[in-house]
């Protein structure tokens, strides 16, 4: 019994640490995008974990400016592994999307939730969102040629 209760709590605990998570205040998230359209996009290949490539159109940014859990100013450089987590709406929804898929407008976030499913595309309102959590995911994914 108590190796039932053990074993899954280590395993939490370790999902848990290995990522570190920041944040993006949304006036920070809303600056580091503005100026960014659909003519801005960059087509990028990245390998799979499994050695296959594949190319989409992505975001031009290469540094992330974010927090870490104090507050203090912190940069993240971009990558294929980036997950952005928003907390959204009155029922405080969460949608995580991968950050160099994310395209923003005056009123919208849109992102790509899926590498496997590129076209699985959302989107929430802007105004809605409250917080902002960004992290690397630790997948291996990466850029090839960049």
């Amino acid at each position: 019994m108590t190796k039932n209760i053990i074993i899954p709590v280590i395993l939490g605990f370790f999902f848990f640490t290995s990522c570190t998570s920041y944040l993006i205040p949304v006036e920070s998230f809303k600056q580091q995008f503005s100026g960014i359209d659909s003519t801005s996009m960059i087509e990028v290949t990245v390998q799979t974990p499994f050695g296959g490539t594949y190319n989409y159109l992505a975001n031009p940014i290469r540094i992330i400016k974010c927090e870490d859990k104090n507050g203090n100013y912190s940069e993240l450089k971009n990558s294929p592994s980036i997950e952005t987590r928003f907390t959204y709406g009155a029922k405080n929804k969460k949608i995580i999307f991968f950050f160099d898929q994310i395209f923003v407008n005056d009123s919208t976030v849109s992102g790509a939730q899926s590498r496997l499913i590129p076209s699985l595309i959302k989107t929430i309102p802007l105004q809605s969102v409250t917080k902002i959590e960004i992290q690397d995911g630790k997948k291996k994914y990466r850029y090839v040629g960049q």
